[in-house]
């Protein structure tokens, strides 16, 4: 396929020329080639100009970005290489929003260290969030594969120096960001949700205990909720506000406590005066002793609570009579108030219809499993039963329907089927919290998913996990490059409204490529779909310049003499 030209003499003696887009093909009779006529632009000195282009940029469209860029240059540029920039730009626009690159150029002043290091670390972040990969991969990425602003080449020996000192600024950099991103996205911080995950490392042995410890950092706990406790892991929490912005991050051994850790927690934070905080947490954290540490300094908290565990006060909120109040869709919640004295905690019981109706099928199912595995134990012999009765208990759900008669026969137990019915798409709540409603609560602890959808993305979309590191200062560092990450994609979310799967899928689209010609070297983007212009608008970011880099060559030093 070409540009096809064609003469015409007018009867004045005057040329015309005609433009057409022609293709050859092969005639088999006559054996040779003909021309065949795909499109008449007209005559060329009445052709449209901008039409050209337009269908030009059309057809660059089925090319791949770095192609699409070289088919528009002129003919006497040579074309170099192209990497995508859309993402990096982005969020390179974010991290200046945030006044990230600033604080850490305020930290960095006085020391000895490369002033490249604020580049470093924020090409590290970025990795994260566009291709999870080693420190080693990620050198080769920014110096091979991406256009990072700012950054030509990275090695690895700087990304694990800036790495070392980003772990001396931790404390400080944390607070000088949170307030920053307050103050950018106007954060309601009343309510904090709080959350610990672990990652494990593929090793054969644990940490040795350190001077102090008991125990070495990657140690093993017994339980994983990566399901691998036959693995050394470390402990990892999460604070998120109510919007899903990750504020901060810590990371400790992998067998510390949860009174530990959510007193650590809630001492980092104290520092950081944030006024009235209600703490959500799952069960997990709903010890007395915890729920007294949140309420120090008129703080507050909403809990979950165990719905068939051996409280007496769950019992006591399960019992009580009362009215349920719909919220919001099926979500149904009833309040009681139990007086401890001096520490009055408020339960809401909370009933989602839906669930109910699926609580009650899965254990109709669970019931038909149990009656069908008893159904020929009266026969068996009195050994033989007990094994069976033993092997079935190993599972919870059948040591709780599962009950054995005086005369040693299998059988369902009714009463505890019946006491479980009335717990169908139940789940109980409880706050120290006198202000919030109880609609407030129940809602404000549905929203603790958004800590699971934190952990979500870092183990999937960041690669939290596998680590490459086994030494403890350069683990904790990568937790805190995965949180950053994390917070520039998830302010991205929210402010576009589409998923930072979407977003960095449209952002690799846009790419800089080199050209090199008699000028010297240039270095220009594609051009910005609709929607990527949409998501620069959206984010508060800027587009990136047409042109980003144009260098001439350098004159030759004059001869001698």
């Amino acid at each position: 396929m070409y540009l096809r030209t064609t003469r015409r003499r007018n009867g004045d003696g005057s040329d015309v020329r005609y433009l057409s887009l022609a293709h050859n093909e092969w005639d088999p009779v006559a054996r040779r080639s003909k021309v065949r006529i795909l499109f008449n632009f007209g005559r060329e000195d009445e052709l449209d100009p901008d039409a050209i282009r337009r269908l030009i940029g059309s057809l660059s469209r089925a090319l791949p970005p770095g192609e699409a860029l070289a088919a528009a240059m002129p003919s006497e540029l040579r074309y170099l290489e192209s990497r995508p920039c859309g993402g990096a730009w982005l969020l390179d626009g974010l991290w200046a929003r945030l006044g990230i690159g600033e604080i850490l150029a305020r930290l960095l002043r006085g020391r000895r260290l490369d002033p490249s290091a604020e580049r470093a670390l924020f090409a590290m972040v970025a990795n994260r969030a566009l291709a999870p990969s080693s420190k080693l991969s990620c050198a080769a990425w920014v110096s091979e594969r991406v256009a990072i602003p700012g950054l030509a080449e990275l090695s690895d020996d700087q990304c694990y120096r800036a790495m070392d000192w980003l772990l001396q600024i931790e404390a400080e950099l944390a607070e000088q960001v949170y307030w920053a991103t307050a103050n950018l996205l106007n954060l309601e911080v009343d309510l904090l949700f709080f959350d610990t995950t672990s990652t494990y490392f593929e090793t054969d042995e644990a940490d040795p205990p350190s001077e102090g410890a008991p125990a070495g950092f990657r140690t093993y706990n017994g339980h994983s909720k990566d399901h691998r406790p036959d693995l050394p892991q470390v402990v990892i929490g999460l604070a998120v506000t109510r919007e899903g912005i990750p504020i901060r991050v810590w990371t400790l051994p992998g067998n510390t406590a949860d009174m530990a850790l959510i007193r650590m927690v809630k001492d980092d934070l104290r520092a950081w005066r944030l006024g009235r905080v209600v703490w959500v947490t799952d069960r997990g954290f709903a010890s007395a002793e915890n729920r007294r540490y949140l309420q120090r300094a008129g703080g507050h908290y909403i809990t979950g609570e165990k719905l068939r565990s051996e409280s007496a006060e769950a019992k006591a909120a399960l019992a009580r009579q009362g009215r349920y109040h719909v919220v919001a869709g099926n979500l149904e919640v009833k309040e009681v108030v139990l007086d401890e004295g001096t520490m009055r905690d408020r339960f809401v019981v909370c009933r989602n219809l839906d669930e109910a109706v699926r609580d009650a099928a899965i254990r109709d199912r669970l019931l038909a499993q149990l009656k069908a595995a008893i159904a020929e134990s009266d026969v068996l012999a009195p050994a033989a039963r007990a094994k069976l009765a033993c092997d079935l208990r190993g599972k919870p759900t059948n040591r709780r329907f599962l009950r054995t008669t005086k005369a040693g026969l299998l059988r369902i137990d009714r009463a505890a089927v019946a006491a479980d019915a009335k717990l169908d798409g139940k789940f109980l709540l409880r706050t120290s919290d006198p202000t919030l409603s109880a609609e407030d609560v129940a809602t404000g602890y549905k929203q603790l998913l958004e800590v699971e959808r934190a952990w979500r993305d870092m183990k999937t979309t960041l690669d939290l996990r596998p680590v490459y590191h086994r030494r403890e200062d350069r683990i904790r560092s990568h937790v805190l490059l995965c949180w950053l990450s994390l917070l520039l994609i998830r302010i991205a979310e929210n402010a576009t409204g589409e998923t930072w799967r979407n977003l960095r899928t449209e952002m690799d689209k846009l790419h800089l490529g080199r050209f090199v010609g008699p000028a010297g070297e240039v270095s220009q983007r594609t051009e910005t779909t609709t929607r990527q212009a949409a998501m620069f608008t959206a984010t508060g970011v800027a587009e990136p310049p047409r042109y980003l880099r144009v260098a001439t060559p350098q004159a030759a030093p004059a001869a001698a003499g």
